[in-house]
């Protein structure tokens, strides 16, 4: 049997034809639907988004009563089903809640997953909106119905490079590792391009298959020209085998950077103390001077999120709740429910929130200038934001400790 997530009840969609007018299902419910990897290879990161959603909906439900739009209060329910890290079953499940009249459309998570999916809610002239997907892909081919709320992969490597040129000493020399997906490749391929403008060399850019257990051939062209930075634009489990293997096989670099996987409770158990002085993105975090009308404060949210979920708080669960805002204010600002002033919308969106000021570009992505990333460092076994000087709660850790200096 298929596992979704219901909130309030999971009121049943209304048969609204094969394309709805609006996106709204009985007794003045908005309904999301969507697929989120709760099992499989992406389940670690995707259950974050998830509990992000169901973060926004409780709290939109409980604390605030619903939300008023063209002067009727609605409430808002997910019928989010278990795509099991699948891209073949994710577009299934999709389609088929299109055939039910689905309008609004949240993303899981991974570009592998989001573009299939977004492509088909894009040919019904539905919506989507999503936090999961980054590929340049999903924002070049002229849809004009997704929206993500990071920028498209080869946007998101500027603020890297901006605190490599600060770190003492300068960083002259990056090498790079990516997995050969739609993400991580044109992440990579961005990366290069900002670096080169930069003026710091790169010394390797190896390609990894999207399914790879083991990369000791790699890590030994890494031991023979070992770089100031080594970079990693690959998911959470292919992060944690590079690490585990580098720990192995003692490839030290005096810094460690990988863009997905050091954010997750997963990869601090998996390497434990190894896990510190390693470097991630982040997109959000609850120390930042960010606030609006949901939630309040950054700080506010990460309060109310622990008070009502377990599962350890990361920038996901944050990005996951904006995406379901971003709705709310569109469809505020259009006083409608209907698909195409929503839409509208959301491509004039500018917002604050507790996640920053949320607004996209032309084609959909998050304005880098606002929604770029933050860098973040494992210090001690906690998360310190190390990048821009304007957030940060730390310094860098430059160079790292050896591995077996750890402690």
């Amino acid at each position: 049997m298929q596992r979704r997530t219901i909130l309030k009840g999971g009121a049943a969609l209304a048969a609204l034809g094969a394309m709805p007018r609006m996106a709204v299902a009985q007794e003045n419910m908005i309904t999301f639907g969507g697929s989120v990897p709760m099992t499989g290879k992406a389940a670690e990161t995707g259950m974050n988004v998830l509990r992000g959603y169901e973060c926004a909906a409780k709290f939109i439900n409980e604390e605030m009563g619903g939300v008023e739009i063209g002067g009727t209060t609605y409430q808002v329910a997910l019928n989010l089903f278990d795509d099991a890290s699948d891209p073949a079953r994710a577009s299934s499940l999709i389609q088929r809640q299109v055939d039910e009249g689905v309008g609004f459309f949240l993303g899981s998570f991974g570009s592998a997953i989001v573009l299939p999916t977004c492509a088909i809610t894009e040919t019904a002239g539905r919506i989507m909106v999503q936090a999961g997907g980054g590929s340049d892909q999903i924002f070049t081919q002229g849809r004009k119905r997704v929206f993500g709320i990071f920028p498209r992969a080869t946007r998101q490597f500027i603020s890297s490079v901006n605190m490599f040129k600060e770190l003492d000493p300068a960083v002259k020399t990056v090498s790079i590792i990516y997995t050969n997906d739609p993400f991580s490749k044109f992440q990579a391929d961005g990366a290069v391009a900002s670096l080169a403008e930069a003026g710091i060399e790169v010394l390797d850019s190896i390609a990894l298959p999207a399914e790879v257990s083991d990369v000791s051939n790699v890590l030994t062209t890494i031991r023979a020209n070992t770089p100031d930075v080594l970079v990693c634009t690959t998911h959470d489990n292919t992060s944690i085998l590079i690490a585990r293997q580098m720990i192995s096989s003692q490839t030290n670099v005096p810094m460690l950077y990988q863009t997905l996987g050091p954010q997750t409770e997963a990869y601090q158990k998996a390497l434990g103390k190894y896990a510190n002085t390693v470097v991630a993105q982040t997109y959000w975090d609850e120390a930042a001077n960010t606030s609006g009308d949901y939630f309040g404060s950054a700080a506010d949210f990460a309060a109310y999120y622990r008070a009502n979920f377990d599962r350890e708080l990361t920038y996901h669960m944050a990005s996951g709740a904006v995406c379901i805002l971003s709705y709310l204010e569109a469809a505020k600002a259009a006083g409608t429910l209907d698909l195409d002033p929503v839409r509208d919308a959301l491509a004039a969106l500018d917002f604050k929130s507790f996640y920053g000021q949320v607004r996209f570009t032309e084609d959909g992505d998050g304005d880098p200038s606002l929604l770029g990333p933050m860098l973040i460092q494992r210090q001690e076994g906690t998360m310190k934001i190390i990048s821009p000087k304007t957030n940060a709660s730390a310094e860098p850790i430059y160079p790292a400790p050896l591995w077996d200096e750890r402690t």
